[in-house]
Parts: structure tokens; sequence; C-alpha cells
């Protein structure tokens, strides 16, 4: 059994419905090592700059270097126990640097001044044995940010562990008094703070920081062969803006009896209904396949659809990196470029791709501000504050006209081919008849293609962001659902 700590991600800005960007500081968590104000310590600003210099001088034809800083804070809780209290400290540094079309990559955690003397040399002499890469660029001086917005991502104050052992108890506290739950798998609360520094040869230089507030807890009904299990958890940048333990636990403890009883569907086609919590994962999918990086290797089932309607006219799709205490809103991307809203998708049609500096090269194109990195390797696209705007139906209105159908709140295994958009997963969550949810279901299947699927979804009305990605609860019609 996982901790609740590796259930949750607690301590990290971890978000549902979107697959993890490996290496992507920008959903980190900002450490107390830069500074209670929020800002990069001096120190870090003229280490980048010594790096880059140095760089140059070692014979590099451009430069760029990361500074990442992160501290987080976990507490799990079973049992009405205490069961573990971690903290980690961190700091950073890479350095990429340009020979030409040669490009080389090294990172340090020790930042003594020795250590970072031979970072410079060492990237040159791995650049001269690298092979080519023709799309390999930094930002053009013209695309660089130069006004930083105050997106408000950084909560001044940490709280102690106090604070988040009390977080803890009272989430899985409230979850166990719903009246039918037997177990837990635990409730825990988190923290986390990062703080990123980015400096290029093309004279830019940029700095910011954002704090994560997390709860969450998953819990069991039933007994012997009869268990059911499900969650809830929540997170905000600031704490004052965090769910409180009590809603949040005994939302959980209510989903996990409603499921109490499942029967299995007969196989047929049906309208399908997806709860906000798991509809958020059908537009991750699409993030993914309008990836610069995905389009260029002709791997997306999108890959020649720009311009084209891809969703009903009713749709729109925002990309938005600048959302008042979003979380994933930056100021500038990871290769320090402008960044700003947009819309992906306007009135159904597919507008732009998600594109960095060498994906929008290869593609021919300009930069979307949608680069992504770590200290340790290259910058890739992704996408910030991703949501799908609200329809003009409630739920309920939704669902009314739906003789038979299904309402899935919750997804199981990686059944998605993002090649060919076919789409097979397990899933669980109630049937529909009459236009009520009238019994628990679960082991079905769920399948269809994402590209008529997206074409035949409806948005609800209950649009909340809750996570990197979001969209509201929609309604795909004609999906398979295998059961019995």
């Amino acid at each position: 059994m996982r901790s609740a700590a590796e259930h949750f991600g607690w301590g990290t800005d971890s978000t549902a419905g979107a697959a993890p960007h490996k290496g992507e500081v920008t959903h980190l968590a900002f450490g107390r090592a830069a500074g209670q104000n929020g800002a990069m310590t001096k120190n870090a600003e003229d280490q980048l700059a010594e790096l880059i210099a140095a760089a140059k001088k070692a014979g590099a034809d451009a430069a760029d270097a990361l500074h990442v800083q992160n501290v987080s804070a976990s507490v799990s809780y079973r049992l009405g126990r205490l069961e573990d209290v971690e903290r980690s400290e961190s700091s950073d540094i890479g350095l990429r640097v340009f020979l030409g079309q040669r490009v080389a990559f090294v990172s340090s955690t020790d930042f003594s001044k020795e250590a970072l003397a031979v970072l410079p040399g060492r990237a040159v002499a791995m650049a001269k044995l690298a092979p080519e890469d023709k799309y390999a660029c930094l930002a053009p001086r013209e695309r660089l940010a130069r006004d930083f917005p105050d997106l408000d991502t950084e909560d001044k104050a940490e709280p102690p562990a106090e604070m988040l052992v009390e977080r803890a108890r009272a989430v899985e506290g409230a979850a166990m008094a719903v009246a039918g739950i037997t177990n837990s798998e635990g409730g825990g609360a988190g923290f986390g703070r990062t703080a990123i520094a980015l400096a290029t040869t093309e004279g830019f230089f940029g700095q910011y920081a954002g704090t994560s507030h997390s709860i969450g807890v998953a819990v069991l009904a039933g007994e012997g062969t009869e268990m059911e299990r499900d969650y809830d958890h929540a997170s905000a940048r600031h704490s004052a803006d965090l769910e409180s333990p009590e809603a949040v636990g005994k939302r959980a403890g209510e989903r996990t009896i409603a499921r109490l009883g499942p029967r299995k569907a007969k196989s047929q086609a049906v309208p399908v209904v997806f709860d906000p919590r798991e509809s958020a994962g059908l537009i991750g999918y699409l993030a993914g396949a309008i990836s610069g990086s995905s389009i260029a290797r002709g791997v997306s089932f999108l890959k020649e659809c720009l311009g084209q309607e891809i969703f009903a006219p009713s749709v729109s799709i925002v990309d938005d990196p600048h959302r008042r205490r979003g979380h994933r809103s930056k100021p500038f991307d990871g290769e320090g470029v402008a960044n700003t809203r947009m819309a992906v998708v306007e009135n159904g049609v597919l507008k732009t791709w998600l594109l960095d500096c060498a994906s929008a090269k290869q593609l021919g194109l300009q930069t979307t501000g949608h680069a992504a990195r770590g200290t340790g390797g290259p910058p890739h696209p992704s996408s910030t504050n991703f949501y799908m705007q609200p329809g003009t139906l409630s739920p309920e209105e939704l669902m009314a006209d739906i003789a038979e159908g299904f309402y899935v709140t919750e997804l199981l295994g990686m059944g998605v081919n993002m090649v060919t958009g076919d789409y097979s997963q397990g899933a669980a969550g109630f049937w529909i008849e009459k236009g009520k949810i009238a019994y628990p279901v679960a082991e079905v299947t769920i399948a269809g293609n994402l590209k008529e699927m997206y074409l035949r979804l409806v948005p609800a009305s209950d649009l909340v962001f809750r996570y990197g990605t979001n969209a509201p609860t929609v309604r795909i019609e004609g999906m398979t659902v295998a059961g019995e």
C-alpha cells in the first residue's frame, strides 16, 4: 500500500487529470532558502551571470543557466495516528551551452566556488563531442519577457509542522466520521515552495516563486470482498484559498459510501458523462496532442488538424499562464519568453500548437511561450493553466434527457493511443436512468476515439479551478460501454 504522501503527492503542486511533465520545474514548490520575500537571493543572480560569462570565455557561442531552490514538507496520518513527517530542501543549478549547433548540459547541487568553476569548461568540452542539433536555439532577444506580472503565486508564511499535522488529522477524521466508513488508506497534508531564476546570454534575467498547500484522504467502506474505496483532495497556492479539511474529508467519505454494492453494466453504446475529476484528463490528452514536439515528430492524432473544427462550436479551451494564484501560473516560460493567455480552441476550432523555441523552429513557426524545463535537460513544450470554458447547462440539466447512460467518477489504467486517438479505459461510477443517478457501477470499460469524442462533447456549467488542468462536467454521446 502506498503512503498517503505518495498517493496524493503532498508537498508538491500536483495536479489531477493531466500527465506529469518530467523535469518541469514550474510544477515544483519553492524553498525557504530563497528568502521570505519570495525572491531569489542576489547571490543566485550573480552565480548565473558568472556561469554564462565563464561559458562564453571557455568558447561557448551562447548559453543559459537555471537556478532552482525547493522545499517541501508533508505529513501523513492513518487511523488516528501520525505516520510520517517529512521535510526536504534542495538547490540545483544547470548550465546549457551552444557551440554552433552542438549543445551540452551540466548541472550541480554543489554550490561551492570550486564546483561551479569547473562546470563551464566541462559543458564546452561535452558540446564539442555532441552531435549537431539543427533545431537547438536560445529564445531570440525580441521574444524575451521584459515586464513580469505579479501573479500572487507565493504565500509568504510557511505553515508550521503542527498545522500540517492538524490538517492531516482533520481530513482523515472527517472522512472516518461518515457512517459506514470502515478503514483508511491515510490522510495527509503538505506544503511546498519553489523559487526559479533564469539567465541567458541574450540579456535575459528573470525570477519567480510559488507555493502550494495540499490536503487529501482515501478511505474504504464495506467488509471482505464487498469493500469499496474512494478519495478526495484539494490544493491551493495560498493557505487562505485551501478548502477546509473537514469538507474534503466528508466528501471523500460520502463518495466512498455511494460506491457500495456496485453492479455491472450491459455492453452497449450510451451517453457517457465525466465527473470534473476525470473530465480534466480528456483535455489533458489534448494538451499532449498539440505539443509542438509531438507535432514535429508526427506522433499526434491531431497533427493535421490546425485550423480545423475538432470540437463542437460551443466548446472553447484556454491556456492562461497569468491566471492570478493559478496552480501553474508563471510570468515567463522556461526559455525566458514572454507568455500570455491564449485561446487554444475557439468555438470548436483548434487555433494553435503549444510551442517552445526548438519545436517552433522545426515547424517553421514562432514559439508560443510554452517552454518548460529542468536543470539537466532541454526545454520542452507544456501547458500552464489549461482549461475548458463552462457551458450553459448544469450537470443535472446535461443528464436530464439520458434514458440510459454512464456517469464516470474514476478511470483506471492507461489506455490511450496518442498517435491514433484510440481510447479505452477501465472505469467506475454510476448508471444513469431517466436522467438521474440510479446505482453504482464497477468493472466496466469505456471506449471510443478522441477525435470523435471531442466532436460529440458538451460541457456543463460547473467549472471550478482545482488543478493545473480543469474542465467542467462533460457529456459525450455514443461511447461504447463494455460490461456484461
